[in-house]
């Protein structure tokens, strides 16, 4: 059984308390280099786990020819440059979230994935649960009916993630908690439907807690803070989706804003049937013999979204599986996100037809 040979571009908090556990637990799969631009924290990963070969320039990495895979965990700004040159140059890419910072480096990446004849997936850990899978299979079983609108968000109290860092530097990240959150519940809440073509959206973005140092999230852990950094993007954003096909989709995000408490959640209805998924509880609502009952799932404890990611993209990379995600629903998924920003500085509806 020949191994995955991978290369890690990008060290901080996401690779190694996401990224790093799932692929070293792969019986498929071998970390055999590690590259950051912050040599020392790089050197640490590969120091406590036996990783031979260490770099601050990504490019050394493409030029080997013992490289199979690039995991892309930098910032935001440089997914699409490095997912690009990892593809042009023979790797498979598995890239965190969000898939680029605007349109055109999204289908930057598409095009070398196809131009390349290689396999480009960007994490969609939320697809992967099982409460997930099951609401796909129960909507494509015709069990809700018509799905025609819904509503999705992920609100922190107090979570600003690597306050003054890259996270909120839009330049570095491309946005707030809209690109950050936004692209875990839209898309889950969009492949739940069926992913139906957006169309249209409108949205508003909102600064007004750069100067609050509360936390009370674990998320805020994530990312370097810098007590004298940029703060440039916003901490909630609001919006909702028009869809080809006249559904609709309410979102709302935010890193800080005075709600009870955090929470993520999806909600989609349906002529026959609905759901309210919020964190890790689903309840279904419909009728039975005329009779409106709400049911609750017994569904299998979560595996680990991200975990059966990276293991579905192994399978995929083998040839044993059919991508759950492909490169243009990341494409259609930046669309979305890039037209609310202009929505929210125009104060005007924004088409994407």
């Amino acid at each position: 059984m020949s191994k995955l040979r991978v290369a890690a571009v990008g060290t901080g908090n996401i690779f190694r308390s996401i990224h790093l556990p799932a692929w070293l637990a792969h019986p498929e799969a071998e970390i055999v280099a590690v590259c950051d631009a912050y040599r020392p924290g790089a050197q640490k990963i590969a120091d406590e786990h036996g990783i031979k070969d260490v770099y601050e320039d990504y490019r050394e990495i493409l030029a080997r020819d013992d490289v199979d895979v690039v995991n892309v965990c930098t910032p935001n700004l440089y997914h699409s440059e490095v997912s690009v040159a990892a593809l042009q140059a023979g790797k498979h890419v598995f890239c965190e979230k969000p898939d680029a910072i605007n349109p055109v480096e999204a289908i930057k990446m598409a095009d070398a994935a196809r131009a390349n004849d290689k396999v480009l997936m960007v994490m969609r850990n939320n697809r992967y649960r099982p409460v997930s899978q099951f609401l796909k299979s129960y909507v494509e079983k015709g069990n809700m009916g018509d799905v025609y609108t819904g509503r999705c968000g992920w609100l922190r109290r107090r979570g600003i993630p690597g306050k003054g860092g890259w996270f909120t530097t839009k330049e570095l990240s491309g946005g707030g908690p809209l690109i950050d959150l936004g692209v875990h519940m839209i898309d889950l809440a969009i492949w739940i439907m069926g992913n139906p073509k957006p169309v249209a959206v409108s949205g508003s973005v909102y600064t007004k807690f750069a100067g609050n140092d509360l936390s009370d999230s674990e998320h805020s852990s994530f990312g370097n803070k810098q007590a004298d950094g940029t703060f440039d993007v916003e901490d909630l954003a609001t919006g909702f989706i028009r869809f080809e096909n006249g559904a609709s989709l309410q979102i709302e995000f935010s890193w800080a804003s005075n709600v009870e408490t955090e929470g993520r959640f999806v909600e989609l209805r349906g002529t026959k049937a609905g759901f309210s998924l919020f964190n890790d509880d689903l309840k279904l609502f419909t009728e039975i013999d005329g009779t409106l009952c709400n049911i609750v799932p017994q569904l299998p404890k979560d595996s680990g979204g991200h975990k059966n990611n990276i293991n579905h993209f192994v399978d995929v990379v083998k040839r044993r599986a059919e991508p759950i995600f492909v490169p243009e629903q990341g494409v259609d998924m930046i669309k979305i996100l890039s037209a609310i920003y202009e929505s929210a500085q125009s104060g005007r509806e924004v088409r994407l037809d």
